[in-house]
């Protein structure tokens, strides 16, 4: 059985992927937590059932936009906690295939982002506030949960946990090399073993030996679980899996050592479609971030939320546009890369490859760049997006700082010059054996 190490190790030279949110709840387009928000009993929120047909849904164009946007892998939606499948499961009704629409949106999606030679992931919800016997009245997330109706139902969550076990063994067995498994999420007294994580993980393991999976079977986006410990649990996971935030220095064990992590991001504040929310972050911002996991050892899960057509929405399309275009010229600082040996400089950020340290300047300066603790360390300094020639510098006002080496984009070498690029200057550093 291959070991963490060996099941990350693309995942850590890979760095960037989408997260596809979409389901029912691209219909009222509030966000995919509209059912519980709104506290929707079933049959209000069958309506969406009924409507869903995305006759626009082209997954080989969402795959090609994630490619041209610098992207290796995905991670799509098969479940969210409203219940209801993209994916064409024995185990339920309440399915894409039983829409007007009559398709299996996972297989398409499988088949259509492997085809652009990116890996492929399926997001799966532990939460199901469709099925019978998931925890209604008293749940904390669950729509009903104030409703004195459901105050003495009686649930056989044994019964649930069967059928939430078998949808996951679908998905393992019917869509070919699963690349990511991405449970979401545990809280309270719904935790590890209430799922029977270790059962689950157990078979998992036995159907997609190579998967790697998150930490939420006992975690969430509040708190990363045992993976952070040195003795984390059977089902802790490959990687973390902090939400809507980059942690402040990464995500390390107890002792120190960098445990896989990736941020999930959201491109504006929903998951799920939101047709008021046009607070789309921009490129400079997505870019920047991107730059900032990497150098905490640490990937950007990047997420886009198509409508009830099953389109992407244009102010995604052109933000990742504008990413891809940075990412051509400037991959080689992301990819493979991790956190630098040098502490993170005042103007930027390092990330590292070998003995290649990628300066991301993000600032300009008053004269030359100071680039500290390299002073007779660099073999070669490269211009990262055309590979032109940069030398150290020792202008006439810098002979005082002797643990520094300078660079600019000009001459004369001691003036001020605007960075080539105002987003990411990346400048690629050669080193001496370090």
């Amino acid at each position: 059985m291959p070991t963490r190490t060996n099941r990350t190790n693309w995942f850590l030279k890979d760095r960037f992927g989408m997260f596809i949110h979409w389901g029912l709840y691209s219909i009222p387009s509030r966000g995919e937590w509209v059912m519980t928000a709104e506290k929707m009993c079933k049959e209000e929120y069958r309506a969406y059932f009924d409507e869903f047909n995305p006759l626009n849904y082209d997954p080989k164009s969402w795959a090609k936009a994630a490619k041209t946007a610098g992207m290796k892998y995905a991670v799509m939606t098969a479940k969210h906690h409203d219940g209801f499948c993209l994916f064409d499961s024995k185990l339920t009704d309440y399915k894409a295939t039983n829409t007007r629409g009559q398709r299996d949106l996972i297989k398409e999606y499988t088949d259509a982002f492997r085809a652009e030679g990116l890996k492929v992931g399926l997001y799966y919800s532990l939460i199901d506030w469709q099925h019978p016997d998931y925890p209604h009245y008293g749940d904390r997330h669950h729509p009903m949960r104030d409703n004195p109706a459901y105050r003495n139902t009686k649930h056989d969550f044994d019964n649930y946990l069967k059928y939430m076990h078998g949808q996951v063994r679908e998905l393992c067995t019917n869509y070919g090399k699963i690349d990511i498994l991405w449970f979401d999420f545990s809280y309270d007294q719904m935790v590890g073993e209430k799922w029977k994580a270790a059962e689950l993980i157990t078979m998992v393991r036995e159907l997609q030996p190579d998967v790697i999976i998150d930490n939420r079977l006992e975690a969430s986006g509040e708190y990363a679980g045992s993976i952070r410990t040195g003795n984390p649990s059977f089902y802790a996971g490959d990687f973390a899996s902090p939400e809507q935030i980059i942690p402040p220095e990464g995500i390390t064990d107890e002792k120190g050592k960098p445990i896989p992590w990736e941020a999930c991001i959201t491109m504006n504040n929903h998951w799920g479609y939101s047709s008021t929310d046009k607070n789309f972050k921009s490129p400079k911002l997505i870019i920047r971030k991107l730059v900032e996991c990497v150098s905490k050892n640490g990937n950007l899960l990047l997420n886009v939320g198509p409508n009830a057509k099953g389109e992407i929405p244009q102010e995604s399309l052109a933000v990742l546009e504008k990413i891809g275009s940075w990412l051509k010229q400037n991959g080689d600082s992301i990819y493979n890369c991790g956190k630098a040996y040098l502490p993170k400089p005042e103007w930027g950020y390092y990330t590292q490859k070998g003995n290649i340290l990628y300066a991301h300047i993000f600032e300009g300066s008053i004269g030359p760049l100071a680039i500290q603790g390299l002073n007779g360390k660099v073999k070669k300094i490269r211009l990262l997006a055309d590979n032109s020639e940069m030398k150290p510098l020792k202008p006439w006002n810098t002979m005082d700082y002797n643990d520094y080496i300078f660079i600019n984009f000009g001459k004369p070498e001691h003036l001020t010059y605007p960075l080539p690029n105002e987003i990411d200057t990346v400048v690629a550093l050669e080193l001496e054996d370090i």
